[in-house]
């Protein structure tokens, strides 16, 4: 049995494992790389393993960068079933289309506009491609080992960092690979806290936050503040987010801040998504995985006003008055929230607030870092808003969190390998490891290959 890494590594996206038995391959995670271009291109190259030759995918859950490449890989010849949960498959069917209408509507305006690179700019897949990549997805049970292909069975538990999100074991040839996708927090005020696996001969854990610890400060305080201040200058709170999992958080978070009265009732709050507005319906129809009660996921859903056409976002840019907008993407790496920031970036009365992790290479890693320009749509785009984060607000398990999770197994793993994370953080996680778990792991590289035997 062989482990390959084609993504996840030295880079928090395009999370791709690839399992191999005899003449079997299972790929575990189907993501899109994202922010630097170095990483970027290789969506766009060969695929290391010919798609054809792939027996099944089994997915952790929705986020582009774990599911955003199922497209191209059917387009490129996967022809196997795509196992998830089901709340991961409702999330799928609309992140994955609204992946390839973006695409395809970035590509068409790069081409009207003349600031393509290549002549013609062209989508990745279309949306056409992402409907298509639908019919392939068999959604099974959490807590119940299913067949993925001859001598491989897996097992999806929950994983708590958004709806759908699971750890995926994976049983072969006698042995147990846990892959713990992206790790959910212990006390989220939405999300479950991930499950405790017990045993793994080999286990694959994620390191986004492996050298950081979350701020003990309650997040609702900041976000309050945030706004509160940003409204008494007059000014407009923008904060790019997630479609799955952060917007949903935030829009609760804001329901709670009017209720307690610590954001004036009559403060307009949009939510630019009309994806993320779907989303956020889900939330009732799985509620034994989060949280929320019936009652708090509809108060979740009326919490902002839903901004569904092209038109109503344009005139949110023409409105001068105090207001939060909420919009995808969570890195500012697409989508509407990019026409916001070129309409608000430049007033420095107004804020623009991040609410997770920034990759490196993104716009929000950009200017969180403090830069006095970002590129949007071939333009360069002066940045005198006032820019936040909010890094307590994150879906992910913190430093601490990782290590509380490892430290519910009852035996160690015979080897751990650490992934999804940039590489300050994945070394950092590993020296904890060693000196407090005393066990045995590794940082592997981008297509590393090892034997699970």
């Amino acid at each position: 049995m062989k482990l390959k890494f084609l993504g996840a590594t030295g880079t928090v996206t395009g999370s791709k494992y690839l399992v191999t038995s005899g003449s079997k391959q299972v790929l575990v995670d189907c993501g899109l790389f994202q922010g630097y271009k170095q990483l970027r291109l290789r969506n766009r190259s060969i695929f290391p393993v010919p798609p054809s030759e792939i027996s099944a995918v089994v997915l952790t859950h929705a986020h582009l960068d774990h599911s955003g490449y199922l497209p191209l890989l059917i387009k490129d010849g996967f022809r196997g079933k795509i196992y998830c949960s089901a709340a991961t498959f409702d999330l799928c069917k609309i992140l994955l289309p609204d992946s390839g209408h973006l695409q395809e509507e970035e590509a068409n305006f790069a081409n009207r506009h003349g600031y393509a690179k290549h002549s013609p700019a062209l989508p990745l897949y279309s949306e056409a491609d992402a409907v298509r990549a639908l019919k392939f997805f068999a959604p099974v049970e959490f807590g119940t080992r299913f067949s993925v292909s001859e001598g491989i069975e897996a097992e999806l538990s929950l994983g708590g960092h958004i709806l759908g999100a699971a750890i995926v074991t994976l049983y072969c040839e006698g042995k147990t690979v846990v892959f713990s996708g992206d790790l959910g927090r212990q006390n989220d005020p939405v999300m479950v806290a991930p499950t405790p696996i017990a045993n793994a001969d080999y286990l694959v854990v994620e390191s986004t936050y492996g050298d950081k610890r979350h701020d003990p400060a309650d997040p609702l305080i900041l976000l309050g503040q945030t706004i509160r201040e940003t409204a008494a200058r007059g000014g407009v709170t923008i904060i790019p987010s997630f479609a799955v999992g952060r917007a949903q958080s935030l829009l609760y978070d804001m329901f709670r801040l009017k209720e307690r009265g610590e954001i004036a009732a009559y403060l307009p709050i949009y939510l630019n998504s009309p994806m993320a507005a779907d989303a956020t319906a889900l939330y009732q129809k799985h509620l034994h995985q989060h949280r929320l009660s019936h009652e708090q996921c509809n108060a979740m859903r009326h919490a902002a006003t839903i901004v569904n056409s092209v038109e109503e976002s344009i005139a949110l840019n023409e409105r001068t008055v105090p207001m939060v907008i909420v919009a995808a993407s969570g890195m500012a790496t697409g989508g509407r929230v990019l026409h916001h920031l070129k309409a608000f970036a430049s007033d420095p009365r107004n804020t623009i607030l991040f609410a997770g992790f920034q990759a490196g290479g993104t716009r929000g890693a950009a200017m969180l870092e403090g830069v006095p320009a970002i590129k949007i749509h071939g333009e360069y785009v002066p940045v005198r808003a006032q820019v936040k984060q909010i890094t307590n607000l994150s879906a992910h398990a913190d430093a601490d969190e990782i290590l509380g999770w490892l430290g519910q197994f009852k035996t160690r793993p015979q080897r751990t390998f650490i992934t999804h994370g940039e590489p300050a953080a994945a070394d950092a996680l590993r020296l904890r490891m060693q000196n407090e778990l005393r066990w045995p792991c590794e940082v592997p590289g981008y297509l590393d290959e090892v034997d699970l035997t």
